[in-house]
């Protein structure tokens, strides 16, 4: 199966057909290092919260995230927690941290075959020049080492733009891991069995091999969580009018997509194996529309399809008038400079942020045995004590309350019922801390809600900083005699 992985678009990595393979390579991985330590410190709450889980799993308490709380694939994807507990039974920071590096050499590799695909394409120097928007994409390198399954997903990804049976299982693995691809998977392998000319059983095989993967993981939750579907597909519904936002904001400021526009007489010139990537790379844009989008920044959910934009790029540079291609060039780095530029600087100091954050917290939550919170990371990140989901990413009974993930309609005999020792909710940005606290404007509706709700029964212990937001940590006002 694996020499199938040598069948690519355009018989690309054929020994034949290359004449500087490792240095293509090498060049790849040049291009996507630069972005990548910029923005180390990159990451989000998420992350942590697969962490947490990865060390129970490692501990043999299964895929848990409070020790002795309900089963919940969280926000993990099923199997790549079970991946990092292979590293050992650390704590969550480590275990993040080892995610991140698995994160960074998955897209360094992902990169050397991108590069690797485009030098197959043709001869002309052009067609490289997606590689330019490789070099400064905020996406492609912040989402690598954010500690996230991203940058995993996103080698399966470019590992599947191959031809045949190996690319269409690593598409397949791919889409398992994040099911919002699965129509990119399997119009990809589609189409690529139709340009292959093969036989309809092959063809058939290969579209099962794209599918297939994902059925299987939808079998696996619901033998072990009682639901076919990710757990977030309950905590954070879809939205149709978000996720066309979103879609078209990752179309605008992703960069690669303006190197796709091109008049039907320069996709005419087009060779066929180009045709299923632009056909997928629509497939997915759909996807993402429907899906509803995600809230994280920087376009989490199109980063595992930018490299086939950058093959389907480089194939139209190698076809069209090099004038065209300088138009497209420049449209395309503008708005990924325009990315790196307003959202880089601020993303790259989230990561020290967050540790500085959850060193302050330790010794102020290391009392308590149960706390409640939205931003579940790095709460479980600072303390070993039970998390109480008020989003409902990691709890199935808060995941089926009213509301998305940041407005659950919490009610309140539920939460006096788990006892929390401290509650903690974050300010709305630029805004202090009011006296009674209640009457304070907290960043998301379930705070404000549960600030009204645990009122007469909860004082502030402290405040915490997070940049330039504030948390604030309520406890249990003391019962009199």
């Amino acid at each position: 199966m694996l020499a199938d992985f040598a069948q690519l678009p355009g018989d690309h990595c054929r020994p034949d057909r290359s004449r500087n393979p490792i240095w293509a390579a090498l060049g790849g991985i040049l291009v996507a290092v630069p972005a990548s330590a910029w923005l180390w410190g990159y990451t989000v709450d998420d992350a942590l919260i697969t962490a947490r889980v990865a060390v129970h799993l490692a501990q043999g308490l299964g895929p848990r995230f409070n020790p002795h709380g309900p089963l919940a694939d969280a926000v993990t994807p099923l199997g790549y927690a079970q991946l990092l507990s292979l590293f050992g039974q650390g704590d969550v920071l480590r275990t993040f941290a080892v995610a991140k590096c698995f994160g960074l050499g998955a897209w360094l590799l992902a990169a050397a075959w991108l590069a690797r695909l485009i030098e197959g394409v043709g001869t002309r120097a052009l067609r490289f020049t997606p590689l330019s928007i490789v070099l400064v994409s905020a996406p492609l390198s912040a989402w690598a080492v954010s500690g996230m399954e991203t940058g995993f997903v996103t080698l399966l990804a470019t590992l599947g733009l191959c031809r045949g049976l190996g690319g269409a299982l690593a598409l397949g693995v791919a889409a398992a891991l994040r099911p919002e691809l699965l129509p990119f998977a399997g119009l990809l392998a589609l189409g690529n069995a139709l340009v292959d000319r093969t036989t309809w059983p092959r063809v058939a095989l290969t579209i099962s091999f794209a599918w297939l993967p994902t059925l299987l993981v939808a079998l696996l939750r619901l033998h072990y969580f009682g639901r076919a579907v990710p757990l977030s597909f309950y905590a954070k519904p879809s939205d149709f009018a978000h996720g066309l936002r979103y879609a078209l904001g990752a179309f605008a400021f992703t960069g690669l997509p303006w190197l796709l526009l091109a008049s039907p007489r320069e996709f005419a010139r087009l060779p066929r194996a180009a045709w299923p990537l632009f056909a997928a790379l629509f497939a997915h844009g759909c996807a993402l529309v429907l899906c509803g989008g995600d809230w994280m920044a920087l376009f989490r959910l199109a980063v595992p399809v930018l490299p086939a934009a950058a093959l389907a790029a480089a194939h139209l540079a190698e076809h069209a008038r090099p004038a065209f291609t300088f138009v497209r060039l420049a449209l395309a780095l503008g708005a990924a400079l325009l990315l790196a530029v307003g959202l880089g600087p601020s993303a790259r100091r989230v990561g020290s942020e967050r540790a500085q954050l959850i060193a302050r917290a330790r010794p102020v939550l290391a009392p308590d045995a149960r706390i409640a919170t939205l931003d579940v990371g790095w709460v479980g990140a600072a303390s070993n004590a039970d998390v109480i989901d008020l989003a409902g990413v990691t709890d199935p009974q808060v995941a089926s309350f009213p509301g998305g993930h940041t407005s659950k309609r919490i009610p309140g005999p539920w939460l006096f019922a788990r006892k929390p020792s401290a509650i903690v909710l974050l300010l709305a940005r630029g805004t202090p801390l009011s006296t009674p606290f209640e009457d304070s404007v907290f960043a998301r509706a379930v705070e404000q809600r549960v600030a009204t709700l645990v009122a007469p029964e909860f004082r502030v212990r402290t405040q915490l900083a997070l940049g330039d937001q504030t948390y604030v940590v309520l406890e249990p006002v003391a019962k009199g005699p």
